[in-house]
């Protein structure tokens, strides 16, 4: 960034690594496999059965009702956690809402990852992290006889409670950081990363975690189509495209390893991917509603984003966009991000943007940590995943007249033409719109073997295989709802 430029209020500029990443999504039980997924145009969307959906507690008059949408993304072996392995008691596990367990899990599975232990991180270690409503408590907890008694009491407000997600990791992970749960709706996690850099950049930590996770129980339950609202009519999430009728909910978990590029280039630290800004704000009142988008909302968090970041917006070549497939929430928020960028000049030619949205579904306080992984994989990789579910544009997105594409195919960028940057919008109900704008990882030659320094991990050229760390090989005991299975069983998978 230029040295008399000034970030706007509520930006980041402090160039930020992604060091670290791990998480759990419809179909995908890693990064890796989501990655894959993506590329291969997976759809992890399914039919539920009526089985499935009675098995949830769906009326068979509702089963049968010409509204009814039998479809989801949901999350396999969300009931899975080893309780033993984080120091959890039995009890306290069937009493935790899953959403916690899970993005615990992520959590250490990040920084295994980032091949990074917390007493010897450098520093302090921070936790932003974010969560939906606890729906295993309303469905699960507070619907046993085991607990009937105890329905507000402590150890069900621990295990359930948003204040203690974060917080809880932090305790079981030793970690010294600031340590705080963000709830900011649909774009919470991507605000919890923006809230994280600010710390880094402040030097109040070395490292961070950040990202958000998002279950809803009963997860097979389908659910009722409303005209004018925002889940699909067909239970398929349609991106930019014509037949753009909705969302469709997903269940899942992102979580980062956040430094600052100096130190993770100094501690040898592969690099995902480079944050260079992000920036946050709020509609405020001018939109037609609570609820509904906030067009210059929109623009003034994306230019603000782009002026923190220093990079000319003709650099991003990619961008990971809210993309809800609403006919009418597309249109806008494109119309927002060709606003912001001619005011800074102009997108690359035919700038690449996508949703996978439309491959999992939208998850909710997950989904902007989730759209963070799949840029800086994109980075990464030097490739773009084709969008799925898109065959004729939407004719309000006008995309004839914007130089933007929608890729049909994968893209692969070679090295005389590399992706530079890449940007990812979150933008969440109520109104907070949260932007950040990433860099391509710095190419660094390794040393020569034997020479000092030489067994430390450096950034990788794209497409070079992920090697370390290994994902971790705990076994996993399951624990479901107290009501639906005795105290004390369990079944164990490794």
């Amino acid at each position: 960034m230029n040295q008399t430029t000034r970030p706007t209020p509520g930006t980041t500029s402090e160039p930020v690594a992604v060091v670290g990443m791990a998480g759990r999504f419809p179909g995908a039980a890693s990064t890796d496999e989501l990655w894959q997924g993506l590329l291969d145009g997976v759809e992890s969307v399914r039919r539920f059965s009526d089985e499935e959906m009675a098995a949830a507690g769906v009326s068979p008059e509702r089963i049968t009702s010409a509204g009814r949408v039998p479809r989801g993304a949901d999350l396999a072996d969300a009931d899975l956690f080893d309780a033993g392995f984080f120091g959890v008691t039995q009890r306290d596990a069937r009493l935790m809402d899953p959403q916690h367990r899970v993005f615990l899990t992520c959590a250490w599975q990040a920084l295994e990852d980032a091949g990074l232990a917390p007493h010897h991180a450098g520093g302090p270690v921070g936790v932003f992290a974010s969560t939906s409503l606890s729906t295993y408590l309303l469905a699960n907890v507070l619907r046993s006889a085991e607990y009937a008694d105890a329905a507000l009491s402590y150890p069900v407000m621990l295990g359930n409670d948003k204040d203690f997600l974060a917080t809880r990791v932090s305790y079981k992970l030793d970690l010294r950081g600031p340590s705080m749960t963000v709830q900011t709706a649909c774009s919470s996690s991507l605000t919890a990363v923006h809230l994280a850099c600010q710390a880094l950049a402040r030097g109040e930590i070395r490292a961070a975690l950040a990202g958000g996770v998002s279950i809803t129980f009963p997860q097979t339950s389908g659910y009722e189509y409303q005209e004018g609202g925002i889940l699909s009519r067909d239970g398929h999430c349609r991106v930019f495209d014509a037949r753009s009728a909705g969302t469709i909910k997903g269940n899942g978990c992102g979580v980062v390893v956040l430094k600052r590029l100096a130190d993770a280039l100094e501690d040898g630290d592969r690099v995902y991917a480079v944050i260079r800004g992000t920036a946050v704000n709020n509609d405020g009142s001018d939109k037609i509603g609570f609820t509904a988008p906030g067009p210059e909302g929109q623009r003034a968090v994306i230019r603000a984003a782009l002026e923190a970041s220093g990079l000319p917006a003709s650099d991003i070549g990619y961008v990971e966009t809210h993309g809800t497939g609403t006919a009418v929430g597309d249109p806008l928020e494109l119309h927002a991000l060709t606003a912001a960028y001619r005011e800074a000049g102009g997108p690359a030619p035919d700038c690449a943007i996508g949703s996978l949205k439309a491959n999992i579904g939208h998850l909710d306080a997950a989904a902007g940590v989730t759209g963070l992984i799949k840029a800086a994989l994109a980075l990464h990789h030097q490739k773009v995943p084709r969008q799925i579910n898109y065959d004729t544009p939407n004719p309000h997105l006008r995309l004839d007249e914007q130089p933007y594409e929608v890729p049909t195919e994968s893209l692969a960028y070679p090295p005389t033409a590399p992706l530079r940057a890449a940007a990812v919008s979150s933008f969440g109900l109520g109104g907070t719109n949260a932007h950040a704008v990433l860099a391509a990882p710095p190419v660094r030659e390794e040393p020569p073997a034997g020479s000092p320094g030489s067994a430390t991990r450096s950034s990788s050229p794209p497409g070079t295989p992920r090697r370390w760390p290994t994902r971790s090989a705990v076994c996993a005991r399951s624990w479901t709802a107290p009501s639906r299975r005795p105290s004390g069983t369990s079944r164990t998978r490794c």
